[in-house]
């Protein structure tokens, strides 16, 4: 059982990751227009509403999978915002 919980906390770790690609891919063409506004703050909404249920949930690895993602997912929101804008 401790191997399902080691291998659910490395994923709840490296899945939020995954968000890097899109962070740079905006960042390298200089625009986010290929971006639903719509997707990205549905998204971003519904992190920011399970975040207060992860922070005291007593499960490790929720809370862990949402304090990344939120953090990570956050600098999505700054990227598509940022190049939105410009």
């Amino acid at each position: 059982m401790e191997i399902v919980k080691t291998v659910g906390m490395v994923a709840a770790i490296a899945l939020p990751f995954w968000n890097i690609p899109l962070i740079l891919r905006i960042g390298r063409r200089r625009s986010s227009k290929d971006v639903s506004l719509f997707w990205t703050f549905g998204v971003y909404g519904c992190l920011l509403l399970m975040l207060p249920s992860a922070l005291f949930s007593p499960d490790p690895i929720f809370r862990t999978l949402s304090v990344v993602n939120v953090v990570l997912f956050s600098a999505v929101v700054v990227q598509v915002l940022r190049y939105r804008a410009g």
